[in-house]
């Protein structure tokens, strides 16, 4: 028990070193990627540097089975040169006993990255958004899903339009049953329309039979209501932001996925991506745990044996070979080409068994 605590702290020393040295490149990358991107409106050094840090959960995340990886090399590479392994081996205790608590603890950082740095991840890359829509564009845009159907709000310095639609069709391309209320830059509301539909072309609203109420200038609002076969209103949103937008599952909590998938498809859209990205995620800890098999299953031996750095590099290429399989598979998913259960869950299961059974071959023969 008092080795397994050993290994176990080992390994999560790896693990926060590693992932400090990545976060550390990260933030230095995103902090030169956000100076080029907001060099034309002069951002500060400090809105600068919040820019960047509100960048590096998403990126570290999306490597976090790397880091995984990387972190059992170091650690495995540590224990085989300073001969911890084979003392371990001469004790009795064998390479499959010696891999349990750092499976555990592997799996124990998959949970917490999907419990914890998943909403995290989430909510800083909505901060994001919101602070890059304002820097460039000098105007707030916020979408939403509830109970009542979608919900837009964008604007500028002019004013602000509040937008709620019952219904959508698949793409986005098309909102039912819509209600548009415009503000002053005041907060005052200045009219009310009502249509059957809308679409965005050429950078404006398009509303057929439309009614709209004067709520400015107007004793009697619905005495002076007009009714429009076909109304126009400018607009900053475009299509391709709509469907960005409803359709970017990363920019979910794991904890709301299962309400927003819901309410998603209540409002006419597919949530066939939101359904594959809550599966691969719920998934993840057993990615983490294969990683660390794979690193582990060509490390563990002795460095005196040679061949450590062939045996390293091969590590290396199998464990991002089984990344991006991971994420092909994902993508089919998402697609429609491979159930979704398939998708997210056979990657990981099948390379934790294939990476076994390399174990128990080469521990016993």
């Amino acid at each position: 028990m008092r080795l397994d605590l050993y290994f176990a702290r080992r390994y999560i020393r790896a693990l926060l070193m590693v992932l400090g040295i990545f976060a550390g490149l990260i933030a230095m990358v995103e902090s030169l990627d956000q100076i080029g991107k907001f060099s034309d409106v002069q951002a500060g050094g400090t809105t600068i540097l919040i820019m960047a840090l509100l960048r590096v959960p998403r990126t570290l995340y999306e490597i976090l089975p790397i880091i995984v990886m990387i972190a059992t090399l170091v650690l495995f590479l540590g224990l085989a040169r300073s001969s911890e392994l084979v003392v371990a081996r001469a004790s009795g205790r064998g390479a499959m006993r010696s891999l349990v608590p750092i499976a555990i603890v592997a799996f124990a950082f998959g949970v917490l990255t999907v419990a914890v740095l998943n909403p995290f991840r989430a909510a800083t890359e909505h901060a994001y958004e919101t602070r890059e829509n304002l820097l460039l564009k000098g105007e707030r845009q916020v979408f939403s899903v509830s109970d009542e159907g979608l919900w837009l709000r964008e604007g500028d310095a002019n004013g602000q339009m509040v937008i709620r639609a019952s219904r959508s069709n698949l793409d986005g391309s098309l909102l039912q049953d819509v209600s548009f209320i415009g503000y002053s830059h005041d907060s005052l509301p200045m009219f009310r329309i009502e249509a059957k539909d809308a679409r965005i072309e050429d950078g404006q609203w398009v509303l057929t039979e439309a009614k709209r109420w004067p709520l400015t200038g107007a004793a009697n609002p619905e005495a002076a209501a007009t009714f429009h076969d076909r109304l126009t209103l400018p607009t900053s949103l475009s299509l391709d932001e709509i469907r960005d937008r409803f359709g970017s599952a990363k920019a979910v909590s794991i904890w709301e996925m299962s309400s927003f998938i819901d309410k998603l498809e209540i409002a006419g859209f597919s949530a066939r991506s939101y359904r594959m990205w809550l599966q691969s995620e719920l998934a993840l800890p057993f990615a983490f745990v294969a990683m660390m098999l794979i690193a582990a299953g060509f490390t563990m031996r002795h460095t005196r044996l040679g061949r450590t750095s062939t045996l390293v590099v091969t590590a290396i290429i199998l464990a991002f070979g089984f990344y991006f399989l991971r994420s092909f598979a994902i993508v089919m998913g998402q697609n429609g080409l491979l159930p979704i259960a398939l998708a997210a869950w056979a990657p990981p299961l099948a390379a934790i068994l294939a990476t076994l059974a390399l174990l128990l071959h080469l521990e016993d023969g």
